[in-house]
């Protein structure tokens, strides 16, 4: 609806995980940096963690484009609340093997087959979990189990596993797993200058030439999502809506005041 009025080609602050709209704070190029560490040296496996709507999807995403396809054989879990069996097929399936097998066991040959192909090809193997908060204590076992599959001196498989805080406390219960986790990050929100870069990197992405927000507007901004970028997209995106309906050039303070005040955010 306000697009033209405000000069964008696109929508500039929607909530879905477009690499296109990453923006690197110091955060997320530090996790960003690591998990293509682990992903290279062969790490065994790496966590990433953080709050809902630090942009931990939209990271791992970037990560897998940072990733050729020619040296890595990358997997994506995005629900991993499954059965244990479901959990492993799943995998295989996210490998693009065909003909996903009926048991645990056969699955678990196929994997392990395939990690032995990418090896002699000089391809890495990743196994990348979203959402891995969620995973059941049985399918944590089955992770363990995954990072088994090593030769003397090398993993032939990466486990990332990406989740919200209470992940690092699930991982830490299964010492077995927790030693094969030789990296750790938890991503923070951003800070007052990030926030401020950040809402004007979406606009220019988004095709504007300047500012639409007052810097007044942008402190406002942070004061209330305390840098976390899904709610800085909300808050964003209903300003510009309603500074849109009352014809404003200039997002000022008191239109982000009036959609707080009106519950519109959390």
């Amino acid at each position: 609806m306000y697009l033209n009025h405000w000069g964008f080609q696109e929508s500039p602050f929607e909530n879905v995980p477009d690499p296109r709209f990453f923006y690197l704070s110091k955060s997320h190029e530090e996790a960003l940096a690591r998990l293509i560490y682990a992903g290279k040296m062969r790490k065994g496996g790496a966590i990433l963690s953080g709050e809902i709507g630090c942009g931990k999807t939209t990271l791992t995403k970037v990560c897998v484009q940072e990733l050729s396809r020619a040296e890595f054989d990358i997997g994506l879990v995005v629900n991993p609340r499954l059965e244990p069996r479901e959990f492993i097929q799943e995998i295989v399936y996210q490998f693009g093997l065909n003909d996903v097998p009926d048991t645990k066991v056969k699955c678990l040959h196929r994997l392990n087959e395939r990690m032995i192909e990418n090896m002699r090809a000089n391809r890495e193997t990743i196994l990348i979990i979203d959402e891995a908060h969620l995973l059941s204590p049985s399918n944590m076992e089955e992770i363990r189990l995954l990072l088994n599959f090593q030769l003397n001196d090398r993993f032939l498989m990466t486990v990332l596993l990406v989740g919200q805080p209470e992940l690092k406390e699930k991982v830490q219960d299964i010492p077995q797993l927790n030693q094969r986790i030789a990296i750790k990050y938890h991503l923070e929100p951003f800070d007052y200058q990030d926030t401020e870069e950040y809402i004007l990197f979406r606009q220019k992405r988004a095709g504007r030439n300047g500012n639409a927000f007052s810097p007044e507007a942008i402190e406002r901004i942070y004061d209330h999502t305390t840098g976390v970028p899904r709610s800085i997209n909300n808050l964003c995106d209903l300003s510009l809506l309603v500074g849109y309906s009352k014809n404003e050039k200039v997002i000022g303070p008191n239109i982000v005041e009036s959609i707080i005040k009106d519950g519109a955010i959390y």
